[in-house]
């Protein structure tokens, strides 16, 4: 299994690129960030400066939408960052969230996402697509590659996921929803008439190493508000008619509203609906061994990586201890 890192693209961009390429020392597969240009700084640009300051790793975001730039102005990115340094990006998807949200826009649709994956995915390869009724090619992108990873938890989403992605993102670290949503995903591949086992399957969540087991839930509680925020509109439209699983949608029964100022952050005052049951089953916390043991339960149902988010009081511990004692042995 792969093991990769999410950072959020708070200032000083310095420090974001310092613990990237701390993270492909440790012997992290791949950096990825959050995309959400209010809230953050914008990643395109750090990128760059990550890809020049490591050798190895993958990077990407985790995840961008169809809704804040332009389909050709995301394919170029990538295809630029790829020619400067050696395919070497990954793009994570979904239909938008805080980065729509936060300017007043609502998140794509699941249309505009699948074909959003497939212009991005083709000229960033140096492929020609039609784009707006006009055939379009860069050709000076020759030799790209470029994977598409899909982030979704609704059961149409998970359909556009087997139909298109090369890769599916669950964000959370739940064994028995992560296997009910891969199982959507493969499904779903094989009725569009693709190989299921051609999907890289990541699972990403917070990971934070130690003891102090109540600490920990608080500094990662935020994940299940986050999670939460993301599932609403897919409990208010399916309910509880079991089309997602019920582990996934009882806990936000409490939920009163979202603080996108708040964000993914440690802290956020809008989480306190969320039990510790749910931060234990949704993040990886506690002492190595519990890491270890999360992590070969993902592997038996097809998780190919798992991505650590810091998002905590303990980044660079946390980060240390899965070089030295987690990844050598997954």
């Amino acid at each position: 299994m792969d093991i990769g890192v999410v950072f959020q693209c708070d200032p000083p961009a310095k420090a974001v690129v310092e613990l990237s390429r701390k993270a492909e020392e440790a012997g992290f597969s791949h950096v990825w960030t959050f995309d959400s240009h209010l809230l953050w700084q914008e990643p395109f640009v750090i990128y760059s400066a990550i890809l020049a300051a490591t050798s190895r790793v993958m990077v990407g975001p985790m995840v961008t939408n169809p809704g804040t730039r332009d389909w050709t102005v995301i394919a170029s990115q990538f295809a630029t960052l790829n020619e400067m340094y050696g395919n070497r990006t990954v793009c994570g998807i979904g239909r938008g969230d805080s980065a729509l949200r936060t300017i007043g826009a609502k998140p794509g649709t699941i249309a505009e996402m699948k074909e959003c994956v497939e212009v991005v995915r083709e000229l960033a390869c140096g492929r020609s697509v039609t784009y707006r009724g006009k055939e379009l090619k860069f050709t000076w992108a020759e030799g790209g590659a470029l994977e598409v990873w899909v982030a979704a938890y609704g059961p149409k989403a998970l359909e556009a996921t087997g139909q298109v992605g090369d890769g599916y993102i669950l964000q959370l670290a739940d064994p028995d929803i992560a296997a009910w949503m891969i199982a959507a995903v493969r499904r779903a591949a094989e009725e569009a008439g693709r190989d299921p086992e051609a999907i890289t399957f990541c699972v990403a969540a917070p990971a934070y190493v130690g003891d102090d087991l109540a600490h920990q839930r608080d500094q990662t509680r935020w994940f299940g508000g986050m999670v939460g925020n993301h599932v609403a509109d897919i409990v208010e439209r399916y309910g509880s008619t079991g089309a997602v699983p019920a582990a996934l949608t009882a806990y936000i029964e409490g939920r009163k509203g979202y603080d996108y100022a708040e964000h993914g952050r440690a802290g956020n005052p809008h989480t306190s609906f969320v039990p510790d049951e749910v931060v234990d089953r949704f993040c990886i916390l506690g002492p190595v061994e519990n890491h270890l043991a999360r992590l070969k339960e993902l592997a038996d149902i097809g998780v190919d990586q798992f991505a650590v988010y810091l998002q905590h009081d303990s980044k660079e511990d946390t980060l240390a201890a899965y070089g030295e004692r987690i990844i050598p042995y997954v």
